[in-house]
This record gives C-alpha cells, sequence and structure tokens, in this order.
C-alpha cells in the first residue's frame, strides 16, 4: 500500500506526518519552514510511495472557518497543479495543538521541549493524519 501524509499547515512552519505502507499508524515526520514546504514535500514524494495529502482544516468553536483557510486553500491549489497524481482530503483539526502539548507532557517532555513550536506542529500533523485514519476505519 501507498504511504498518507499528514500536514499541519501555518504560515511560518508546517508540520508533517505520515502513515506506515499498511495506513495504520501515524508517525511525526518534521516540522519545515512554510518557504521550503513545496520543495520538501516533493523530496518527499520522490523517495516514498504517497497516494494522499490529508491536510488540516482549521474551524473555530462558532463553526466558521479560520483565517488561515484562505492560505491553506491557495497551498493546496498549488499542489495539485505540481502534483496531481496525489488526491488531497482535508481533516479538521480542532484542539489538536493543545492535545499535542498534553501528550507532549505525558510522554514526559520538559518544558524547553513543548515551548519549540516545531515539536508542537509535528505532534499536530500526527493528530491530525490520525483522526483521518480513525474515520477511514
Amino acid at each position: 500500500m501507498s504511504i498518507i501524509l499528514g500536514l499541519d499547515f501555518g504560515l511560518k512552519r508546517c508540520g508533517l506526518a505520515a502513515t506506515d505502507s499498511m495506513q495504520l499508524i501515524a508517525s511525526a515526520l518534521k516540522a519545515v519552514p512554510s518557504t521550503q514546504l513545496m520543495d520538501t514535500l516533493a523530496d518527499y514524494l520522490k523517495q516514498n510511495d504517497v497516494e494522499t495529502l490529508v491536510v488540516g482544516q482549521p474551524i473555530r468553536e462558532n463553526g466558521e472557518l479560520s483565517a488561515l483557510e484562505e492560505n491553506i486553500l491557495l497551498f493546496i491549489e498549488a499542489f495539485k497543479k505540481k502534483f496531481p497524481q496525489i488526491e488531497v482530503k482535508r481533516q479538521e483539526e480542532s484542539y489538536t495543538s493543545m492535545q499535542a502539548v498534553q501528550s507532549m507532557i505525558q510522554a514526559g517532555h520538559g518544558k524547553m521541549k513543548r515551548r519549540k513550536k516545531e515539536s508542537v506542529d509535528v505532534v499536530s500533523a500526527t493528530l491530525i493524519l490520525q483522526r483521518y485514519l480513525e474515520k477511514m476505519r
């Protein structure tokens, strides 16, 4: 089977996660500056058989889409043009940053590591991807 990628999109930095080849487990990959996202994805796609990119969809408590959604849609449009063979799916991502911090605390990560936004972004991408996998089952 092919891999599914998860993406927590941000204006400064993006977190990436990927499944195993059986599409059972979501694992953290890395955080990359947003300016390097497309190049990083191109390199990853050259080396891995990816069928789907799952992009987080930030929804506010009142049900409205976040202001970030406009930037996400621009990214998705550019991604689809560059990689038309990869399916793009959306996954609601409410509270993933808070859950990421909580899971880091439970895993015993110290305050310094939790303060690193890169760590939170990668764990958030993993949670987004895990939610998507659970929804598929």
